[in-house]
Formats: C-alpha cells, structure tokens, sequence
C-alpha cells in the first residue's frame, strides 16, 4: 500500500455520516498532520469516493473548502428472491433505491435458470436507472434458504432443489464484473430494517413468517450470522400446539410447520377455502373471515411461544414481525404479544417494542445493498481500491 493511500478508508468512515468536513476539520478529529489528510483526501477524491461539498465554508478569510461522502460514486444491485416472487433494485452507496421492480419467480427452477434470469433483470434496470456494469461495485442476493456466508452457497435449502452446494458468487461474478454476497433472505431484511427504521436500537430480532420462518438477528448493531450462517432458524423449533406435524425438513412439531403461512394456507383449503399461500390467507383475514383470522392468531401465539424463550435469553430491544403474514397486522401482533408478555421475564420485556416491518417489501433489497455497502466501503476494503 502506498503512503498517500495508507488510512484513506478511515477517513472517508468520518465522512460517510453525511457532514460535510474541512481538511482543518479532519485534522481537529483525527489528530493528523495536514500533509496526511492532504494525502488521503487526494486518494479519495482520485477514485471519486469523495467530492467538494457545494459551498466554501468561510469563517474570515479565504474560504476553506469542505468535502463530502459522493454517494453516486459507485452502484449496488440487490436481490431479494423468495420462494415464488423476487424483488431486484439498483441503488446508490445510501441504499437510496434508483430503480426497482418485483415480479414472481420460482426458485424451484433451480439455479443457472434463475440466475440467468437475474442477470438479464439486472442490465434492464441498470439500463432504466441510466447506468451500465462498469458503475457497479457489489451485487447483494437474498436466498431463501439456509447460506454459508463466507462462500455464498445454500447450504440443503429445503424448497430449493438443485441450489445444494451451488457456487452462486462463482456464477454470477464473471457475468456482472462485480463482487457478489450472498445471505439468506430474513438477513437481509432484518440489515434493512435495521438500517433505514432503527439504527438506534442495539439488539433487534427480525421474524419473517411466509412460506417458512425464520429469524435475522441484530446484536450490537451488527447482525449476527452464528459459526456458519445458521444463527436464526427458529421455524424448526418444536412447538407444543402440534407436536406430531411433519415438517419439510424431516422433523414433527416444527414452528414453521404449524404457524407458516403454508400451513395455515393448508388448513383453510381443507375447510374449502381457495387459499394457495400466506398472500391468500391475509386477503381472507383482510375480508374477516372468522376461520382465517383465529388461524392467524394462534399463530401468532405459537410464533410467540418460541420468541418468548428467546426474549428470556437474548433480550432484545425491540422485535419486527415481516414477510407476507405480518401483513395481518393486529391479528398476528395480539397472539405474539399474549404469549411473549406472558412467559418472557418483566426485566426482559421492560423495555421491548414489538412491531410490524416499516419498509414492506423493500426491506430485503435495502438490506443486500447494506451487506455490498458495508463490505465495499469497510477502511480495509477502501484502502486496497485505492492503492490499485
């Protein structure tokens, strides 16, 4: 690494806050000589990571020029694909989306389908947000299913045949000339809600109900993945409400077997109602359907049986429900509640907030745009861009 790059990326840490600074400024906050500062913000501004903020500050004399984060330096394209739907944005380095769209697809029709497909999404809205591969640093991707993150290969995902062990970043890299990361998709949504709605809050739990369940969990402000990215999959916790329902795993009494938007769905076909998935079992609680809506609660108290054991051990500030049941709202809210304030110790749930998802669908693409953001622009990573 050169000298004049050597520290660049801690610098530009400073400036990511959104604070336009003078080199007087820098040199105040990081003790540094002005020659260094000079030397770092020169290598940055180089590789457009920075630019001159819009006015001269003055404060008597010549005015001093200050600089600022270029959050279009670079692009993110993000994809959260679910079990039969995807959503695909383009953003820039503040996860603000440029262009986004959501459409169905079946990850059932196994990988080098699917990711074709991506690629091919992919130059239609870098081409619709007026922006081509050579604009893109990372490329951030949502699975549903269990991820090995470090090499971004499901790991035996139980609705996705044939993605078993597939290199994901090995296919995608060559064709979008860009790093790519890969986590599964309750990850993603719980950095993006994170991110965008409660960056304040230190410890948070995200819980997706839709076809599955699953967990994201954020401790310090950083999510935690666990040894090999399993940390979170409480959908296969065994649950007391049915404890001999087989689950797609292999197990009975799974959380996700019983309280999933799949099995709810399941349980209203068999009482004639035209239910396909979790979509269709909140239209129906939408139209009161008295069936549908004690389904949706008792879900919410068998989701909140396991939460409350977590709650006991984990004790997070504030709990999100997402995914396409969460949109039953109260319904769902009410059974999770009932059981977490009741089994959960009163220190524990003192101070928890228990709430909706903010960012709807948005929270997964906001998210994988997190993961390249924060791993694109760690001082680490910075310093080796800039040092060529």
């Amino acid at each position: 690494m050169t000298i004049e790059a050597a520290g660049a990326g801690a610098l530009l840490a400073i400036l990511r806050n959104g604070q336009a600074l003078t080199r007087t400024e820098l040199m105040q906050l990081t003790g540094l000589a002005r020659s260094t500062v000079t030397q770092r913000l020169d290598a940055l501004l180089d590789h457009q990571w920075i630019a001159p903020a819009g006015d001269a500050i003055s404060r008597g004399g010549r005015p001093a020029v200050a600089f600022a984060f270029n959050a279009g330096a670079r692009i993110v394209l993000a994809a959260d694909l679910g079990a039969t739907h995807a959503r695909l944005a383009v953003t820039d380095l503040t996860t603000e989306v440029l262009a986004e769209r959501s459409q169905d697809m079946a990850i059932t029709d196994g990988p080098e389908r699917v990711l074709e497909w991506l690629v091919q999404e992919f130059e239609s809205l870098l081409k619709e947000a007026g922006h081509t591969l050579a604009d893109v640093c990372g490329v951030g991707i949502g699975l549903p299913g269990p991820v090995e993150h470090s090499t971004g290969q499901p790991v035996n995902p139980p609705i996705m045949p044939g993605w078993d062990g597939f290199d994901v970043p090995g296919w995608l890299e060559p064709r979008l000339g860009a790093p790519v990361l890969v986590d599964n998709d309750v990850n993603i949504m719980a950095l993006g809600e994170h991110w965008a709605v409660s960056p304040e809050v230190e410890h948070l739990l995200f819980v997706k109900i839709a076809t599955g369940i699953g967990c994201g969990v954020i401790t310090e402000r950083r999510l935690h993945r666990g040894a090999q990215g399993a940390a979170g999959d409480i959908g296969h916790i065994q649950v007391t409400t049915d404890p001999d329902r087989v689950c797609r795993c292999g197990n009975i009494g799974c959380l996700e077997a019983v309280a999933g938007g799949a099995a709810i769905a399941e349980q209203l076909r068999a009482l004639g109602e035209d239910t396909a998935n979790s979509r269709d079992v909140v239209a129906l609680v939408r139209t009161g359907n008295p069936a549908a809506i004690q389904m949706v609660r008792q879900a919410g108290r068998d989701i909140g049986e396991v939460l409350a054991s977590l709650v006991n051990f984990f004790n997070p500030g504030e709990i999100v429900m997402g995914g396409d049941l969460s949109e039953a709202g109260e319904h769902l809210l009410a059974g999770v509640r009932e059981l977490v304030y009741s089994r959960s110790l009163p220190l524990a749930t003192q101070r928890l907030t228990i709430r909706v998802r903010q960012l709807g669908d948005r929270a997964g693409v906001i998210g994988a745009s997190v993961m390249v953001i924060e791993h694109v622009l760690s001082p680490n990573a910075v310093d080796r861009s800039v040092a060529g």
